[in-house]
């Protein structure tokens, strides 16, 4: 599955980091008039950015976005937070991992969700690009994720998909080591288009789909319905917004209702496939350890770059 476009954002041939609407299907990028980067455009009100796009559709292709290098979605101030045990699925597979269920199963039923802070603009990685398990886990998952783009005004102004990597090692020996078993390089991924929130339609009436590849030979797939998330987009995003400014903007993940049994963990050299009804897709080959991400620090300070691995335009 593939998403045929959205709000991307990218480097041109000359090295030059922009955003824009970009089009598989026509294989052409527009620029947002006046935008000059992904926090600018989250400062304003949907109105406006649905302005701005509609502007930008009528405008000639300003390049062919297999002369682009896609970037991760995010930059300046702008945050990545998650919600924690928003499915079933996840409700049962902490439990699974912790000496403490019960826990788990209060979170569930709560009216207060669980929302915890993910990644920083830079640290984050996009579609072809290394997601990172640290050294000292024993046990590594990704967590595939419907992300909501929310703008400075707490209105949802896109989708995405995020790759919400975590030790399940550490997050199940003390609840309180959540941050580390979160929030570290490589721990966080997402797509890089984002589809508008005026043309997603109905996304409950569809699903995310995982696998992960090692070898060539499929490792683990799974499959959830969109529609047992257990809270609304809207609820997480005004209960993420109820006490926290954020004048970048923010992206939320909503939980994930994949995840394998205990007996299985990621590997290095592992992909993970990710693809969400209506969404797009997002794919990834695993690194492990620290080191093998310190490219990242070089390249998102001179954010034209992305991994050697990843080809720049020709």
């Amino acid at each position: 599955m593939r998403t045929v476009g959205g709000i991307l954002r990218f480097a041109d041939a000359e090295g030059r980091v922009r955003v824009g609407l970009g089009d598989e299907e026509e294989g052409a990028v527009r620029p947002l008039p006046g935008v000059r980067d992904m926090a600018d455009l989250l400062r304003r009100p949907l109105s406006e950015i649905r302005e701005l796009a509609a502007a930008a559709a009528e405008q000639r292709p300003a390049a062919r976005l297999d002369e682009t290098t896609p970037l991760p979605p995010i930059d300046g101030g702008t945050e990545v937070w998650a919600g924690g045990v928003t499915y079933e699925r996840s409700r049962q597979a902490r439990g699974e991992e912790s000496d403490s269920a019960d826990l788990y199963d209060r979170v569930y039923g709560a009216v207060r969700p669980e929302l915890f802070f993910k990644s920083v603009a830079w640290r984050v990685v996009t579609d072809g690009e290394p997601i990172g398990i640290r050294a000292d886990s024993s046990l590594d998952v990704p967590e595939p994720e419907l992300a909501l783009y929310a703008n400075a005004h707490g209105e949802i102004v896109g989708y995405g998909i995020c790759d919400d990597v975590s030790s399940r090692s550490i997050e199940g020996e003390n609840a309180l080591y959540l941050p580390q078993a979160k929030i570290y390089a490589g721990g966080c991924a997402l797509s890089a288009f984002i589809v508008p929130a005026w043309e997603a339609g109905d996304l409950s009436a569809g699903h995310v789909r995982m696998s992960v590849l090692r070898g060539g030979d499929e490792a683990f797939s799974g499959e959830v319905a969109l529609a047992a998330l257990r809270r609304k987009p809207e609820e997480l995003v005004s209960w993420l917004f109820d006490c926290y400014p954020f004048p970048d903007g923010a992206v939320l993940a909503t939980g994930t209702g994949i995840v394998p049994g205990m007996d299985f963990t990621l590997q290095e050299g592992d992909v993970v496939d990710i693809a969400i009804t209506g969404v797009g897709a997002l794919r990834n080959t695993v690194v492990r350890g620290q080191r093998a991400l310190d490219w990242l620090v070089d390249s998102r300070t001179r954010p034209a770059l992305r991994h050697p691995g990843v080809p720049a335009p020709e």
